[in-house]
């Protein structure tokens, strides 16, 4: 399946839950699923009841599209967790947070996951003072990440940085433009949508 390039609001309804793809406007009362609740399509009135697949498979999409990943990307990350010692479920969302375009996400340097990955393929971050364009970047402890110097000049960051964000406990905002990881994430951190990872571990699992 090629990449999705529709109106992402449409992916929040159908998931049921928010899942912040366009920053400040998925809390106010613009946003899509506020004013409509039902799932898009033509189907009108109850459906059946969900199976437990079906129940497995709206856990993975949620995933996936929370973090804007396709499906070979997403799973590329569940066989690294598999093969990784420790709780799978645990590991998997640790890789998931220490992608670049999240980390930009988090440090509030981007109002959503999708701007991140744009402006970083464009070049406008730093990775320990060196250039990155690469957004599936995996960021470990002590890893400092950077507004470049022209970048500091534009518009989107300029509005960006004014907005107030909850920096989680493993990033630390060192100034307006830069952070720094402290500390590898846990599971905890990732309390933005009701997630059940173990449903998503079992129908890979199958």
């Amino acid at each position: 399946m090629g990449k999705y390039i529709g109106p992402v609001c449409r992916l929040c309804r159908r998931e049921g839950v928010k899942l912040l793809l366009k920053g400040d406007r998925c809390l106010t009362g613009k946003c899509a699923l506020s004013r409509k609740k039902k799932a898009p399509g033509m189907s009108k009135g109850k459906k059946g009841k969900l199976s437990y697949y079906g129940m497995q498979l709206r856990e993975k999409q949620k995933v996936k599209r929370f973090y804007a990943l396709s499906e070979s990307h997403f799973k590329k990350y569940y066989l690294r967790a598999t093969s990784t010692e420790g709780n799978t479920g645990n590991i998997l969302f640790q890789l998931l947070e220490r992608r670049m375009d999240n980390v930009v996400y988090r440090l509030g340097l981007a109002v959503s996951r999708r701007q991140a990955r744009f402006l970083i393929s464009h070049g406008h971050f730093t990775l320990n003072d060196r250039k990155v364009n690469i957004s599936s970047i995996i960021v470990r402890k002590g890893d400092i990440i950077k507004v470049g110097e022209k970048g500091k000049n534009f518009v989107v960051f300029q509005d960006n940085v004014k907005k107030e964000v909850s920096v989680p406990t493993w990033l630390e905002k060192t100034d307006d433009f830069s952070g720094k990881v402290m500390e590898l994430p846990g599971r905890e951190n990732v309390n933005d949508i009701p997630i059940k990872e173990q449903m998503i571990i079992e129908l890979y699992s199958k």
